[in-house]
C-alpha cells in the first residue's frame, strides 16, 4: 500500500512527519514524499530540509495521500498543476487526507465543498472561502467520501493512527502508537484556542509575526 505525503517550499515538518512516523511503522505500508521536483525543500521557518523523492508526476494512483500544511499552502492554493494532480489522485485513491492548512489545498480543488473539515485556527476564513464549513474539531472524517482532515500540527498524529485503525485494523494502529510511545501527557493545557488565555494566544500570534 503506497501512501504519499505531499512535501513543498515552507511546509511544517510535523504536519508530515508525525503522519509518516506512525505509518512508517506498518509492515504493508510505503510511503513516498512527492513534490514538484527531487530534493530538498525547506520548512516554514527555513531550519529544516526534507528531502522530495518522487515528482507528482511520478506518483499517480497512491492508495492514500496526506497533504501537510505551513504557510507555504497560502502559495500552493493557486497551483494549477497541484490541484489537478490532487483532483487526479483522488479518484483512485482509498483515502485523501489533511493535516493543518494541507485542508486549504483539498478545498482549493473542489474536493470540501459543502463539508465540514479541520485545519489550524489561523486559517479557518480562508478554508471557507474555499467552499468547506469548518470545524475545531480534532479530526473529521467523511468516509463515503473518502476524505479525513485533521486541525493544527500534532493532530497529524492522530489522522494517521485513525487511518491504520481503517486500512489494517485497530491493534495495528495501537501497535504503531506504543512504538513511536504515542502518550501525550503535555505540562500544559493550551492547545486549543478555546483553552488559551488572552496573554497566551496574543504571544502566539506575535511570534507568529515573526515568521511572515
Amino acid at each position: 500500500m503506497q501512501v504519499a505525503i505531499a512535501l513543498f517550499p515552507r511546509n511544517t515538518a510535523l504536519d508530515a512527519i508525525g503522519p509518516y512516523e506512525v505509518l512508517q511503522r506498518i509492515p504493508s505500508i510505503d510511503v513516498v514524499f512527492v513534490g514538484h521536483r527531487h530534493g530538498e525543500v525547506r520548512s516554514d521557518n527555513g531550519m529544516l530540509g526534507l528531502t522530495v523523492d518522487a515528482t507528482f508526476d511520478e506518483v499517480t494512483k497512491p492508495d492514500v495521500l496526506v497533504f501537510p500544511g505551513g504557510i507555504g499552502t497560502r502559495t500552493l492554493v493557486g497551483d494549477s498543476d497541484v490541484l489537478d494532480w490532487i483532483r487526479d489522485v483522488h479518484r483512485n485513491t482509498v483515502f485523501t487526507t489533511s493535516v493543518c492548512t494541507g485542508s486549504l489545498m483539498l478545498a482549493a480543488a473542489g474536493l470540501l465543498t459543502g463539508l465540514t473539515a479541520a485545519t489550524h485556527w489561523r486559517a479557518t476564513e480562508l478554508l471557507e472561502s474555499f467552499g468547506a464549513l469548518y470545524t475545531a474539531d480534532r479530526v473529521v472524517e467523511h468516509l463515503p467520501q473518502r476524505i479525513i482532515t485533521a486541525a493544527g500540527v500534532s493532530s497529524g498524529i492522530d489522522m494517521a493512527l485513525r487511518l491504520v485503525e481503517l486500512l489494517v485494523g485497530a491493534e495495528a494502529a495501537k501497535a504503531s502508537q506504543l512504538m513511536i510511545e504515542y502518550d501525550p501527557q503535555p505540562p500544559f493545557d493550551a492547545g486549543a484556542v478555546e483553552k488559551a488565555s488572552d496573554a497566551t494566544l496574543q504571544l502566539a500570534l506575535e511570534y507568529y509575526g515573526h515568521r511572515a
